[in-house]
């Protein structure tokens, strides 16, 4: 939480960062020294995972503490908060200079903001936002942060259809809308709302942002139950065309992407990662993979056989992706397969 006596925060660039590319053409994502994903917000708590490879977890125990009446002392350690939500902060590092950005944002408006304290991160240091897809679970923390800073004051990056009203449509039960972010809470908190369905660059070409992904593997169906509030009326809405990824090119190791529901198919986002940067090797893969429940979960020996040709170093699947497909990745995946869990930082 900042307070008056918080370091000022630094000026942050807007629409400068951002630089739109040309998809048809091969993308020179220049590498980067480092990169340090930090979990915000995931489905799973877990405070007793252990360190594995480049995961580095917070030991049990040792965040703030808060009043609790029933103990000897009164006092009980706070704990990382889960929930059916996704929010990573990357930093990457280029020839001594650091960036700091959020991906997602969470499901609750404090959920993001309660984990960033207990993980001593400030919020004044992120520079920008950007946002997977319009869905709730990856947005509504928007709030909290707003809270925070008072005027956000830096850019939300987002495909246009971002704003779609949406909702879910499955058979035997009512029609269920999602809540929608409003465009004009947005710009009055002072956001600089950015929005591009081309694949466009942060920090000079440090950051690769797909922008809309396309769709090749012919099997990843994308949200089949999803209509959309088109021209006055629900309108099929399948494709989720928002849907977003991040790559990095780590120097001497190759691309970290970086999904949020990965509702354009897992496999379509690698491959087209790898497409726009003239085939350079997948070093890992961390994110929602939307695999879990009964309409998902047959996809999964074709989505694992698929993964196995791009051969990731690391491989991450949390949120969506489901316990079934992260078993069989566990399975099938034994060297690169990394639970998640909140709180969780990847020094790739």
């Amino acid at each position: 939480m900042c307070t008056d006596d918080s370091p000022a925060r630094p000026t942050r660039p807007t629409r400068p960062i951002l630089h739109d590319v040309e998809p048809a053409i091969e993308i020179d994502l220049e590498p980067v020294d480092s990169v340090v994903v930090t979990t915000l917000m995931d489905n799973v708590a877990d405070a007793l995972m252990p360190d594995q490879g480049p995961a580095h977890r917070i030991a049990f125990g040792t965040g703030p503490r808060r009043p609790s009446p029933l103990m000897v002392d009164g006092l009980v350690p706070e704990a990382l908060i889960a929930e059916h939500g996704f929010s990573v902060l990357v930093t990457v590092a280029k020839g001594g200079a650091e960036h700091r950005f959020l991906f997602d944002t969470g499901t609750s408006p404090d959920g993001v903001m309660r984990n960033m304290r207990y993980l001593d991160i400030d919020p004044g240091s992120i520079e920008a936002i950007v946002c997977s897809h319009g869905h709730f679970d990856h947005t509504a923390g928007l709030a909290g942060l707003v809270r925070s800073l008072g005027q956000a004051n830096m850019p939300v990056l987002i495909h246009p259809d971002f704003w779609h009203r949406r909702r879910l449509v499955i058979p035997g039960r009512d029609p269920l809308e999602l809540p929608t972010t409003s465009r004009r809470a947005l710009h009055e908190a002072g956001f600089d709302i950015i929005e591009e369905r081309q694949p466009s660059f942060l920090f000079g070409r440090s950051v690769l942002i797909t922008g809309e992904v396309a769709r090749t593997t012919g099997y990843e169906p994308g949200l089949p139950p999803q209509q959309a509030w088109l021209g006055g009326r629900w309108e099929p809405d399948p494709l989720v065309l928002d849907d977003q990824a991040l790559i990095v090119n780590v120097s001497g190791r190759g691309l970290v992407v970086i999904t949020g529901c990965g509702h354009a198919g897992v496999v379509n986002i690698a491959r087209y990662a790898q497409r726009l940067t003239g085939g350079q090797p997948l070093y890992a893969l961390l994110g929602g993979f939307h695999l879990g429940g009964p309409g998902f979960e047959p996809l999964i020996p074709r989505v694992l056989d698929d993964l196995a040709t791009l051969n990731p170093g690391v491989l991450v699947p949390g949120h969506c992706t489901g316990w079934r497909a992260q078993h069989a990745m566990s399975a099938r995946f034994p060297a690169a397969f990394i639970p998640n869990a909140v709180g969780t930082s990847f020094q790739l």
